[in-house]
């Protein structure tokens, strides 16, 4: 499985909105937050085409960056996970994955630190061994079981990066 993790885009300031009354699953992505992605994303399709599956946490602005990811990738329709919320829990998510079969490319967009953890553990390190920017990816391969130790982390951009390359194109 080649499993493509994301994390979302710039989103409004948690304690700003938390004066809305609205629960943070409902903090949306700034403008500028959105704009940044769109370059991004056009950067991640430069180095992986298409996905089959694209799922994310249920909150609203990680679906919001699935959303931009879809449109540049041209689909899939993003699935909302409830393991990638924050404080999901990574055997759950392995399982999802796992059940999904090893020939997938897998995209999944969520929150920190659960995604450095989520990485981490999938390449077999002890603690958390690099952390995702907002909007920023990594790419790993995975062996079937999906569990701890089973992949191998190929490559890792952050945002600034991922924005170079699609303003290359």
């Amino acid at each position: 499985m080649r499993l493509l993790v994301v994390r979302h885009a710039i989103a409004e300031d948690r304690d700003s909105f938390a004066k809305t009354g609205e629960g943070d699953d409902q903090r949306p992505l700034t403008g500028r937050g959105r704009e940044r992605m769109e370059v991004g994303a056009r950067g991640l399709a430069t180095l992986c085409r298409a996905v089959d599956v694209l799922a994310a946490s249920p909150y609203l602005r990680t679906m919001q960056t699935a959303g931009v990811l879809s449109e540049v990738w041209g689909g899939p329709t993003p699935v909302a996970v409830s393991a990638l919320e924050p404080g999901g829990d990574f055997d759950q998510l392995s399982a999802w994955l796992r059940a999904l079969g090893p020939d997938q490319r897998v995209a999944i967009v969520g929150h920190e630190p659960y995604l450095s953890g989520f990485v981490s553990r999938l390449i077999g390190a002890r603690g958390s061994v690099l952390e995702m920017r907002k909007g920023g990816a990594c790419l790993l391969t995975l062996a079937p079981s999906a569990g701890a130790g089973s992949g191998v982390l190929r490559w890792a951009l952050t945002p600034k990066q991922l924005r170079r390359l699609g303003k290359a194109d």
